[in-house]
């Protein structure tokens, strides 16, 4: 009999939850970003400080941007062969949370103890979309409730015997994950959009629209009804010169898709001395809802001297040492510093029309610049992510006006009631 099933034996014989403590790998899914570590340093401390009190040892407590230098492990996937391999032998659980969950340990120790370990488990605060998303592929799209799937900011639990599989299956539902406060909760969320002193100054962010000339008329006017008012640069860039608006034709051609060769020209005019100098640009499009007071506010917590992109961040081929990008239609924010830095290594575009949000991922990879990822921006519209899911956060934007009423978009999950002053 092995050092491990020996223990699993005494375990499940004195049905002690203080047994665990030493078998729980928690997981903090730190970014790279020096916020972003600040943030997940301050879990672990205060897990630490729990797991003291306890007096049953030290917890393992991984940051998972110090596994490895592969941006790509956000995703989960191509991280958990290294965790099962450095951890499985010992591990029963390994439990996932965000740098913003704040965890009661012993409250999630004694979740844990409720299922048995030599099993395969998932576990997590279930979401499910109420229409089949494109966010998710159309899975399920017969019947989208039955695909359920974690709030990270709750938190998610593995066990280890799960680990050795190629594949996660669907999960369990605990209600003791959770993200707003109530009694018995063994985990909550601390928030979405955090206080990082005073908004950044509306004059410290040029905005950047992407627009054609097929869209004056109908797209627009949906942006200077809405969101246009809050910006202090801004400009709209088109295929034409369009004075009415105005737009400015950076001499790109129009292209159906992609539209590099148009972004790339509005980082050069961002650096050059044609528009006011600031510290941070938003490129949007021109079927982008965006709340500039909201982003404001987050981007107080950033270092400017560190070069950022942020924004909704998707992955291509990660299981595959692929890279990760911000998605353009959320809105893509860049500082000066990301944008001199990628600039000045001549990474470009391969065409007119390859997808800029893409292009700059992987030129940023390359640069060793990170994606910093908020879940505050969104590719897509309100209907394509989890009600319960939203409906706590104080979205900064969402995309498409697809069989929707823009106006009434912006208004309901963008526009504040009380605006903070303007600075």
């Amino acid at each position: 009999m092995t050092d491990k099933e020996k223990l699993l034996r005494h375990i499940i014989k004195y049905q002690n939850y203080n047994y665990y403590f030493g078998l729980v790998v928690l997981v903090i899914q730190s970014q790279r970003n020096s916020y972003h570590v600040r943030q997940a340093v301050e879990r672990k401390v205060e897990i630490l400080h729990q797991a003291a009190e306890l007096g049953k040892g030290v917890p393992v407590v991984v940051l998972l941007h110090e596994l490895s230098e592969y941006e790509g492990n956000w995703s989960i996937l191509p991280v958990l062969p290294q965790l099962f391999a450095t951890y499985g032998q010992s591990a029963f659980w390994f439990f996932f949370i965000e740098d913003e969950t704040r965890v009661r340990l012993a409250a999630v120790l004694q979740v844990l103890h409720r299922y048995q370990v030599q099993e395969e488990w998932f576990l997590g605060k279930r979401l499910h979309d109420n229409e089949a998303s494109i966010i998710h592929h159309y899975a399920f799209s017969e019947d989208p409730s039955s695909f359920g799937y974690p709030d990270p900011a709750a938190g998610w639990a593995l066990s280890s015997p799960l680990l050795r599989r190629s594949y996660i299956c669907l999960f369990d539902s605990v209600p003791e994950f959770c993200t707003e406060p109530r009694q018995n909760c063994a985990t909550t969320f601390t928030t979405y959009l955090p206080n990082c002193g005073d908004p950044v100054s509306k004059n410290d962010l040029f905005v950047a629209v992407k627009t054609c000339q097929k869209f004056h008329s109908e797209r627009v006017p949906v942006v200077k009804a809405t969101w246009e008012k809050d910006a202090g640069f801004l400009e709209y860039y088109s295929d034409v010169t369009d004075a009415s608006i105005p737009t400015i034709n950076l001499g790109v051609p129009n292209t159906e898709r992609g539209h590099c060769g148009k972004t790339f020209a509005i980082l050069k005019r961002f650096l050059s001395k044609a528009v006011p100098k600031t510290e941070w640009l938003l490129i949007a499009d021109d079927d982008t809802l965006i709340s500039l007071p909201r982003l404001r506010r987050l981007l107080r917590c950033y270092d400017p001297k560190e070069a950022v992109s942020l924004g909704e961040r998707y992955g291509y081929g990660l299981v595959f040492n692929g890279y990760s990008y911000t998605t353009g239609g959320g809105g893509m924010v860049l500082n000066r510093v990301a944008v001199s830095r990628l600039l000045s290594s001549g990474c470009s575009c391969y065409s007119d029309d390859a997808p800029d949000d893409m292009v700059l991922g992987r030129c940023f990879t390359l640069l060793g610049v990170p994606i910093t990822h908020s879940p505050l921006f969104h590719q897509a519209q309100p209907d394509d992510y989890s009600n319960a899911l939203i409906s706590l956060q104080e979205a900064i934007s969402f995309h498409k006006h697809w069989n929707i009423d823009p106006m009434a978009v912006y208004k309901h999950w963008l526009q504040d009631t009380h605006p903070l002053d303007e600075l």
